[in-house]
């Protein structure tokens, strides 16, 4: 693999990649400077004027994540270093990032983990065929034939993929369908919170670096969406790098490459990934030293701000009225002809998959407060109401129990307009929507927390099932309305999205030479606060802003997909709702009146897991799971092949995490065949006979009937006589089983001669392969000891400690008497009544 990067990325290539990065992020940085000030601007005027939209009826959540870990278990990762597949443990914590370790144990303990994957611009993938589908369509001059041998040969027939346009690509395995939905439902989760953008919470750095990064793409002709704003500033600086810099290299490495064609392809991620590596180390380091530099001279500009903000608004409202009376006519040509007759087919498209998709988060936040009442009422206890509120509580968190929600938004096509309005993938609306119906359940489930608390503390607990009903009322009435609120908010600004980068992709050619001039009419101390670019974008959003207004309104007005009309504000509908706590409730100790013990500032306090682990029936959970070296596609099991041996064993097989308890079966640990390496059986049955019951010679025992004498002949086979058993291989003991029936023990004597011959026999079979197993099988089943006898020390292991040995030979008694007089059938000494 280093030779394969080394070769063909030596010092000349990495320093081209080098100064190609600086080139970007020089001409990026003297656009995000110009855009800190104006970004600035607009937030202490905002913080100045307020504003603001409709106040939400639902409460929420700060840190809904806070002391939780998203999922963790076992499965099989493909190396890439040593091309083998190996178990690993994964963990996703509260911040979505994956890590593996080598095992439990060392996650546990708090060792580093093997790797950390951040999954920002990554696609989740569950099949081999969708992997080489992208593959081919990255790589357009090495697609691999049809008949062309696989690209990589996974260990079962459940793969999941993490595919990257130019990272690392990490594959992995799993056991069973069931684990494949389950990673799969994560993975998606995973890479859906890193796409979902930058934060909020930074209301200068965040529009300065997308405005920048918007105006950057506008200069080299990209307009629209962008797929891969994906992730941190770094990361997603390192894709703007990555997009003119990677096929430049493709079209230059990739044709010096040697093998075949899944070779190449594979050689070629390789490459990628050391150049996206490379990338992304010279990216951070710019952009956090950039960040420091307008940082520095925040404090500064703000004052300015603050001293002179009625001027500078006034000076930016002269400049746009002179820009809007220049601009205006032909971006009103264009709304009627290119715009306006789209609006309504776009929006349509938006708020079908979309409404659908919050009206299944609402029918799953009913079917779980629906099945907690049932349950509640079926267990009578509030132990298990509390278990149930501790599930419900991280509903919105789940992503196999938010799958069904989340693939109603996934069927949003925009087919047809994508090249007319130049969308480049439905992703990015359908990322957003997803997470607006997440944070949308999560405050659902906080404020019905919240309500029932406060109904419990005022009922005192009375009458669980309609204390429930009422609050899930309550809380459905409140999801309504924000989900309306929230759907139009959503079907707004996807609509800007995609129609403000056409208007100025048609009207900038336009005005590129006569908006320079409007920027002597700023005075310049006010020049950094206002850009004549940022002014031309606002005069064509206000020239199309209110149709799009007028289109969702008119869809609230006809009642379509549940949307409420704007005149409906429910202002203090509850005004004592945002007065309650903003602490996680201890259902527990709330239900049960016992207040438990906080142990949040505990460093090493285990974190709750959201999603549950995988267990199978029959399989119990290791705790530690071993690195396990995958010997081969031929030599991993299918998912039912080996399972018929073990009676006990599941009809499923097992996990990943499992897999390591579970031995082989040609092992020849197993206690059946250790025994029967150790003491051969051999068993006789010996005929019944009518004759009346004599006493035993020792006089002290007296038998009952005798059904039949079963004898069995040991081939003890011994290394030392540590345990007390004889060194000869071939030892042959013969032991006397008897059970009550109408026999009597002196029949033993009459069938001295069918024993003597048996054991000869033995004596033959065991000479010619002392590891053989010699058996008789008897038509009849061993009867059981007598109840009256003492029981048998017999060590089920199959081993024989002197102990025990000993134990039997005082409770035994030995027949000599009988066996004398038939002459030298047997050596009296092995040959004992066990009774």
């Amino acid at each position: 693999m280093g030779d394969v990067i080394s070769s063909h990325l030596d010092e000349g290539k990495r320093g081209m990649i080098t100064a190609r990065t600086r080139a970007v992020l020089d001409e990026f940085g003297k656009v995000y400077e110009q855009q800190y000030a104006v970004a600035l601007f607009n937030s202490v005027r905002f913080e100045i004027e307020g504003g603001g939209g409709p106040q939400s009826q639902l409460l929420h959540r700060k840190d809904p994540l806070k002391d939780k870990s998203i999922f963790s278990g076992g499965l099989y990762q493909y190396l890439e270093e040593n091309k083998k597949w190996r178990n690993r443990f994964l963990y996703v914590a509260e911040s979505y990032n994956i890590s593996f370790y080598e095992n439990k144990q060392a996650h546990d303990r708090g060792l580093q983990p093997k790797g950390i994957i951040n999954c920002a611009g990554y696609k989740a993938l569950s099949s081999m065929e969708e992997y080489l589908e992208l593959i081919n369509s990255s790589l357009p001059g090495l697609k691999a034939k049809a008949n062309s041998s696989p690209f990589l040969k996974t260990t079962t027939r459940f793969p999941l993929i993490l595919w990257h346009p130019y990272a690392r690509h990490h594959f992995f395995c799993v056991m069973t369908e069931k684990e494949q939905k389950k990673w799969h439902a994560v993975f998606q989760d995973c890479v859906r919170h890193s796409n979902n953008g930058l934060s909020d919470d930074y209301t200068v750095l965040t529009p300065a670096f997308t405005d920048s990064l918007r105006l950057y793409r506008q200069s080299k002709g990209h307009y629209g969406t962008w797929d891969m704003m994906c992730g941190e500033p770094p990361q997603i600086l390192a894709n703007l790098v990555m997009e003119t810099l990677h096929p430049e290299l493709r079209d230059l490495i990739v044709p010096r490459l040697k093998g075949k064609t899944q070779q190449r392809q594979r050689n070629w991620m390789l490459i990628s990934d050391a150049v996206y590596r490379q990338v992304l180390s010279q990216t951070r380091a710019r952009y956090e030293a950039l960040v420091q530099v307008c940082e520095g001279q925040r404090p500064l500009m703000e004052a300015s701000l603050r001293t002179d903000m009625d001027q500078i608004i006034t000076s930016k409202e002269h400049v746009f009225g002179k820009i809007r009376a220049l601009v205006s006519p032909k971006a009103e040509q264009l709304k009627r002809t290119n715009v306006q007759p789209y609006i309504n087919s776009i929006l349509e498209a938006l708020m079908e998959p979309t409404s659908r998709g919050f009206s299944e988060v609402r029918d799953t936040f009913f079917r779980e407060l629906v099945a907690v009442s049932k349950n509640t009422l079926n267990d009578g206890g509030k132990k298990k109401m509390a278990e149930h509120m501790d599930r419900i509580s991280m509903l919105a968190f789940h992503p196999v129990k938010m799958q069904s929600a989340y693939e109603k938004v996934e069927q949003l096509s925009l087919e047809g307009l994508q090249q007319r309005f130049d969308v480049s993938g439905q992703s990015v609306f359908v990322h957003r929507a997803q997470i607006l119906m997440r944070e949308q359940m999560d405050n659902a489930v906080y404020t019905f927390e919240q309500l029932l608390k406060q109904s419990l503390d005022a009922s005192g607990g009375e009458d669980l099932c309609k204390t429930i009903q009422r609050c899930q009322d309550r809380v459905l009435k409140k999801y309504d309305y924000d989900s309306s609120t929230v759907r139009k908010k959503f079907f707004r600004e996807a609509l800007l999205q995609i129609i403000i980068p056409h208007m100025l992709k048609q009207l900038s050619p336009s005005f590129t030479t006569d908006l320079p001039k409007f920027q002597e009419l700023i005075f310049e101390d006010f020049s950094r606060f206002i850009l004549v670019e940022n002014v031309f974008e606002e005069v064509v959003l206000q020239s199309v802003i209110k149709d799009i207004k007028m289109a969702v309104k008119e869809a609230a007005v006809q009642r379509r997909h549940n949307l409420f009309r704007d005149s409906i504000v429910l202002t203090n509908s509850d005004p004592n709702l945002h007065l309650l706590g903003e602490n996680t409730i201890d259902w527990e100790g709330q239900l049960s009146g016992v207040e438990t013990r906080d142990n949040t500032d505990g460093q090493n306090k285990k974190r709750r897991q959201i999603v549950s682990m995988i267990q199978l029936e029959g399989m119990p959970l290791l705790p530690y799971e071993s690195c396990l070296e995958v010997p081969g596609v031929e030599g991993i099991p299918e998912e039912n092949e080996g399972q018929d041996e073990d009676p006990g064993s599941s009809d499923e097989p097992c996990t990943p995490t499992e897999s390591a308890s579970i031995k082989n079966p040609e092992s020849p640990d197993s206690v059946q065949e250790i025994r029967a390496l150790i003491n051969p059986v051999v068993e006789v049955v010996v005929p019944n006979s009518e004759k009346e019951n004599p006493l035993l010679t020792n006089g002290t025992v007296e038998l009952e009937e005798v059904e039949e004498v079963t004898t069995r002949v040991k081939n003890s086979v011994s290394k030392g006589d540590t345990n007390g058993l004889p060194q000869d291989e071939n030892h042959v003991s013969l032991e006397i089983v008897h059970s009550p029936n109408t026999a009597q023990i002196k029949e033993v004597k009459e069938n001295v001669s069918a024993i003597e011959s048996a054991i000869q026999e033995i004596e033959i079979a065991v000479q010619e392969n002392d590891s053989e197993l010699l058996a008789v099988d008897s038509d009849v089943e061993i009867a059981q000891p007598s109840t009256d006898s003492k029981p048998h020390n017999y060590d089920d292991s199959g081993f024989q400690s002197p102990s025990n040995e000993a134990a039997e030979e005082e409770v035994s008694q030995p027949i000599t008497e009988q066996l004398d007089a038939e002459g030298d059938a047997a050596d009296p000494d092995h040959i004992v009544v066990a009774l």
